[in-house]
């Protein structure tokens, strides 16, 4: 079977304004098990040292790792790197499932009506949640992309492509915390917002979906080096098929994720899956530097050849490089 083993450094600093007294931080930056993808090794550094760390696995079965800082730190570092493995997907053809409306009927609830374990696992992903909403004008919208007995993934594909046609990928034109009504309305935003509402309008018909955190390989410009710390996270969708489970679909890119694209996790909407989320006292203003590096196996040599804080090979992964 092929694969792809990419290596991944994800930076993130904070320079605080004033001295923080106590940090706590939730860290979500270990990538998923998968059937499609092997996380080979997963390390994190932290400066300063953290009082205590724990980690756990949230709701959505994402690997969780919490700081607690409790000594004053005018900065704070965090490094994680992982080795991943991705094989190719098996997708199941889109015009042969289940119609539309039978996928919503089979999702919706009825009075008696059992469901099992991974009917009530979907249904946890068709209601309103913090960043994704469920409104009259997102199902107007995702109607036309989903006709009367047409193929439920056939329609999902369709609204993907809608999406990209009509939406201009801005980084200046959203933050954070911008609604996704006002994503709507403006047709601007980054692959957050089009996640967010692609699932506002999958939800809005009935339909599950969930939000997916991770990274995507990126292609440097032709004739031009890959640039350690020139990629970023990335948000795209998965879609519940009663026939065939979870099915990604990614907008920002009108692509269905591959062998590019590696899996950190997943929740309701970005709120569930941060990758670093935290509470500090003090610390004034700030706002965080995040440099991420995407390497396939392949370029691991060159593109951190003359680097100083070099990641370490992984032994075993392929013969490490010689020295000169």
């Amino acid at each position: 079977m092929s694969f792809v083993r990419y290596h991944i450094r994800h930076d993130t600093r904070y320079e605080y304004d004033q001295p923080v007294g106590e940090s706590r931080q939730m860290l979500r930056l270990t990538p998923r098990e998968l059937p499609w993808q092997h996380c080979l090794s997963h390390r994190l550094a932290v400066d300063p040292q953290p009082t205590r760390s724990n980690d756990f696995v949230d709701d959505f079965g994402n690997k969780v790792r919490t700081l607690h800082l409790q000594r004053d730190h005018d900065a704070l570092v965090i490094r994680a790197e992982s080795w991943v493995e991705v094989t190719p997907r098996e997708w199941p053809e889109l015009n042969k499932g289940l119609n539309w409306e039978r996928v919503r009927s089979t999702l919706a609830y009825q009075a008696g009506k059992r469901f099992p374990p991974e009917l009530l696992e979907a249904n946890r992903f068709l209601f309103e949640s913090r960043h994704v909403r469920v409104k009259r004008e997102f199902a107007e919208y995702a109607h036309d992309c989903f006709p009367e007995g047409e193929a439920m993934l056939v329609g999902v594909e369709r609204l993907m492509n809608r999406i990209f046609d009509e939406f201009t990928f801005d980084p200046e034109a959203t933050t954070v915390s911008t609604p996704v009504t006002e994503v709507f309305e403006k047709r601007r935003g980054v692959c957050q917002d089009f996640a967010h509402f692609m699932l506002s309008c999958l939800r809005s018909i009935g339909l599950a979906g969930r939000y997916m955190s991770g990274y995507l390989l990126t292609r440097p410009p032709a004739g031009k080096p890959r640039l350690i710390g020139a990629d970023a996270t990335h948000a795209w969708v998965a879609v519940y098929c009663p026939e065939s489970g979870w099915i990604d679909f990614d907008p920002t890119n009108n692509v269905k994720p591959d062998m590019e694209h590696i899996t950190l996790g997943w929740g309701r909407d970005f709120a569930d899956v941060s990758p670093l989320r935290g509470v500090l006292l003090g610390g004034g203003s700030h706002d965080p530097e995040i440099k991420v590096t995407v390497v396939p196996e392949g370029e691991f040599d060159e593109v951190y050849a003359e680097v100083e804080d070099a990641p370490a090979w992984l032994p075993g992964l392929s013969p490490e490089p010689e020295d000169d």
